[in-house]
């Protein structure tokens, strides 16, 4: 098996930041994608090999594939995509990383563990800002409070968001909330609570949202009920909370034709990212009343993103990777996160 990886969907925002950090390490990942001449364009920048095909060319899937260790998958929405680039994973046996943050994707991986047992690869969703920081800080909790049975996360990202993100946003909207009740998944209206989040540096209202750590911190816990909050602006607060009436005809395919050729393309700049940050509370209490909370800091959401998957794709080249559906804290501990510069945490008495 080859000591190199495919970047599947290295075109697109996130991944050309990902290919560009790679390269600024050494690393000479294939770069693949349907889009022909924007996949060739940037691996000529970068001079790197490339590969071009849709995900239903399946013998074009396998045979690149079949030339490295893994793929970073990396073209959303994942809802739509995950599924046929896994099971390509699956029949060449090899690794499967993606960055998505939709539950449903998480536990449809889930449901692949014990074929990835058999096929001895590790199925890996979530590399990125979701749900790398979040699912260490969640194990960090449950290290601190092995009885926990209530787990409460937040984030808050200071920077914009891309437009592959706000696509999948999108195509989410009038789905509902969700958290996590005695270990089932369990829905509940958008933005069905709120509550003040205290950050350290700032205190802002939060509000609850259907974010990947509904799925994943059970997998890395077993905590059976879990919440997490982010923070948005009053008026976006306003429209999540509408969305509960008006959501089913946003999610009409003419509205979302309209919506979705309305975002703008790309992401933020190097310069945005750069004065980005991202701000994680948790909090993890037992039912006899014990209760633990951290707080985390680290880079910008999209430069985060970037490091972890990096991080846990070089792991895997050098051979440590735990076979089976996987989360990153439950494959590489809570302190993965400390590894990622600029990163820091603090237990709150």
């Amino acid at each position: 098996m080859s000591n190199n990886f495919l970047i599947y969907g290295a075109n697109g925002y996130t991944g050309e930041l990902i290919v560009r950090y790679a390269v600024e390490r050494g690393m000479k990942p294939i770069l693949a994608g349907r889009n022909a001449e924007k996949v060739e364009a940037l691996a000529k920048q970068h001079n790197l090999e490339f590969r071009v095909f849709a995900l239903e060319e399946t013998e074009k899937l396998e045979n690149a594939l079949r030339e490295v260790s893994f793929v970073l998958h990396c073209a959303g929405p994942f809802s739509i995509t995950s599924k046929p680039m896994v099971e390509a994973c699956l029949r060449t046996k090899r690794h499967y990383l993606d960055i998505t943050g939709e539950i449903a994707v998480f536990e449809q991986m889930a449901g692949f563990d014990q074929q990835a047992k058999d096929a001895e690869i590790m199925i890996m969703s979530g590399v990125g800002f979701d749900v790398v920081p979040s699912d260490c800080l969640a194990n960090h909790l449950k290290d601190r409070l092995p009885s926990a049975t209530n787990l409460t996360l937040a984030f808050y990202g200071l920077g914009r968001i891309s437009h592959g993100t706000q696509a999948t946003m999108m195509m989410n909207i009038g789905k509902g909330g969700a958290v996590r009740r005695n270990g089932e998944i369990t829905s509940v209206p958008t933005a069905w609570k709120t509550r003040e989040i205290n950050f350290g540096e700032v205190k802002k209202l939060g509000v609850t949202i259907p974010w990947g750590d509904v799925s994943t911190a059970f997998y890395s816990t077993e905590i059976p009920n879990i919440e997490v909050y982010t923070i948005v602006p009053p008026s976006a607060l306003k429209m999540m909370k509408m969305s509960r009436y008006i959501g089913w005809l946003l999610a009409t395919k003419p509205l979302q034709r309209l919506l979705q050729a309305n975002i703008p393309q790309g992401g933020p700049s190097d310069e945005e990212r750069e004065k980005g940050k991202t701000l994680l509370w948790g909090e993890a209490s037992d039912d006899s009343g014990n209760r633990v909370e951290a707080r985390q800091q680290g880079v910008e959401g999209y430069t985060m993103t970037v490091l972890t998957a990096l991080k846990i794709a070089e792991n895997i080249l050098d051979g440590n990777f735990c076979a089976g559906f996987q989360t990153p804290a439950k494959c590489y501990g809570a302190d993965l996160i400390l590894e990622i510069e600029g990163t820091t945490r603090q237990d709150v008495s």
